[in-house]
């Protein structure tokens, strides 16, 4: 008997916490997000940020370096630390654009670093990309 429309189940849609203070980011990440299909959270400093990462595991945290309370970079570490979160992938989107917070991001575990002012495409593929690595599409 063939499987009809009705017996599939759509695949959960994946979730992304964006974690920076300025609206003026967060707005225009959220609404691109969306529009791609994805579930999306906001956290506008990082004790919040990491209290939603840790209910709600998302597969993806676009992250200001510049946030506070902790500061992205200790955000990225703890993450990282966490086992829950392990298949949780994180990409700074920041202004901080030195060579030096770029390096530091990376070696604390980042997947990427995007500088602000930043292309929606250039976000799109990235989040794509790094979201295809963690469902195994891409093997």
């Amino acid at each position: 008997m063939a499987a009809t429309d009705s017996d599939v189940t759509p695949p959960p849609r994946r979730k992304i916490l964006i974690a920076d203070y300025e609206t003026g980011t967060t707005a225009p990440l959220r609404f691109l997000m969306e529009q791609s299909g994805y579930e999306v959270q906001i956290a506008a400093d990082g004790e919040e940020a990491l209290r939603l990462a840790a209910a709600s595991k998302p597969d993806l945290v676009l992250l200001e370096a510049m946030i506070s309370n902790p500061d992205g970079f200790e955000i990225c570490q703890l993450i990282r630390e966490n086992p829950d979160l392990s298949a949780t992938r994180i990409v700074f989107v920041s202004a901080m654009i030195r060579d030096v917070d770029i390096a530091k991001g990376m070696a604390l575990g980042a997947d990427g670093y995007i500088k602000k002012p930043f292309a929606n495409a250039e976000i799109m593929d990235h989040v794509r990309k790094l979201l295809e690595l963690n469902d195994g599409s891409d093997q």
